[in-house]
């Protein structure tokens, strides 16, 4: 059995005698292989070099073997070690392991015994490594992506504040010529003037929504135990100038309480309840329901919110929560594009999710996740 050269080994026994024999028999397998005689020996080598892995004698004079291993281990906890014991001494070599050794071998040395060990820790070493590695990988990836983030959410924010002044003159100029300059402009040029106002109406609103969504990026979360039912029946009500005239059948069911920040729920159930109202306009009368999925997560209960509205093509699903993503036409219902974005980012940052489930006809009906109220 050959091992790579790069594995370093630092022996550690009292006997001279077999810290010699174990160099030369270790070094011959391929190993880069460092012996010294005491405890205080080896953590003078650590001190100096790295090392893949301690091969440690138990009983020692000065320091043995489990203290020199808990040290060695504080300096390098990536560090694989393994405890030489002998016979009677088993039950303090399990010890040993307690405190971090990775395995134990018996005395007198048998090399078909030891090297399999030796492998085996080293294979330990390497795994422990690449974890770290993959661990610090992750750390700088999520700092990028929220330092993206952070800079994503300021460059909404200057853009949407910034398109307000010019917005607003737009708006303004269009309204004073349309109210005391009307009779000057022919029929087209009237017309042409209104679509400037529109768009310039359009845009404005387009603007707010994306100065809100930027908000959320930055707005601080604060949670508490609250009972949702209770919120989404505030918001029903809230909403009731929006369906004026029309037959509105609300269910709402029981629901269970939750844990976040009410006033950032309160624009989930806004925004879902909002489209519901608007996509069940053609039916008459309109239903909207609000519950529990019957299977629940295992981290919390699943809601949903279902209409009996026109629905949508579940080919395009995914595209339901980006910014500005509309699977309507603006001239059948009015809308940012913004709203269904913001529900995902509000659950997210809850730690939850959000999806949808559709057909163009039946309906549509938005599953999200909220932490359950602690106990």
């Amino acid at each position: 059995m050959t091992a790579p050269t790069t594995s370093r080994l630092l022996v550690v026994d009292d006997e001279v005698a077999l810290t010699t024999a174990l160099r030369n028999t270790l070094s011959a397998e391929g190993y880069d292989v460092t012996a010294v005689t005491s405890g205080e020996q080896a953590l003078a080598a650590l001190g100096q070099g790295s090392f893949d892995l301690i091969l440690s004698d138990l009983m020692m004079p000065g320091m043995d073997g489990i203290a020199l291993l808990r040290q060695a281990l504080a300096a390098d906890p990536n560090l694989v070690g393994i405890i030489m014991t002998g016979q009677g001494s088993i039950p303090t070599a399990v010890e040993a392991m307690k405190v971090g050794a990775t395995d134990y071998v018996l005395k007198p040395f048998k090399l078909s015994i030891a090297l399999p060990a030796i492998e085996r820790a080293l294979m330990l070493r390497r795994l422990r490594v690449k974890n770290a590695e993959l661990e610090a990988r992750v750390r700088q990836r999520t700092a990028e992506l929220e330092e993206a983030n952070q800079e994503l959410d300021a460059f909404c924010h200057s853009v949407s504040h910034d398109l307000r002044t010019p917005l607003r003159a737009i708006s303004g100029f269009t309204e004073i010529l349309r109210n005391e300059y009307a009779d000057a402009f022919a029929p087209e040029p009237r017309r042409l003037l209104e679509l400037v106002r529109t768009g310039a109406a359009e845009m404005d609103r387009l603007t707010d929504a994306l100065l809100d969504f930027s908000r959320l990026g930055r707005q601080t979360v604060v949670r508490r135990t609250f009972s949702l039912e209770k919120l989404c029946r505030e918001v029903i009500a809230s909403l009731s100038g929006d369906h004026a005239g029309r037959r509105v059948e609300f269910r709402v069911a029981a629901l269970p309480a939750v844990s976040g920040d009410a006033t950032l729920v309160r624009a989930v159930l806004v925004n879902l309840l909002s489209n519901a109202l608007k996509y069940t306009r053609p039916r008459d009368p309109a239903v909207i329901e609000i519950g529990v999925a019957p299977a629940a997560e295992a981290d919390g209960p699943v809601f949903y919110v279902r209409d009996n509205g026109v629905g949508f093509d579940p080919t395009y699903a995914d595209k339901l929560f980006g910014v500005f993503q509309r699977l309507h036409r603006a001239d059948e219902f009015e809308g940012t594009g913004v709203g269904l974005a913001t529900v995902r980012r509000i659950i997210e940052r809850h730690g939850g999710q959000v999806w949808a489930e559709s057909a163009v006809g039946t309906g549509a009906t938005f599953f999200f996740t909220l932490p359950p109220a602690k106990k």
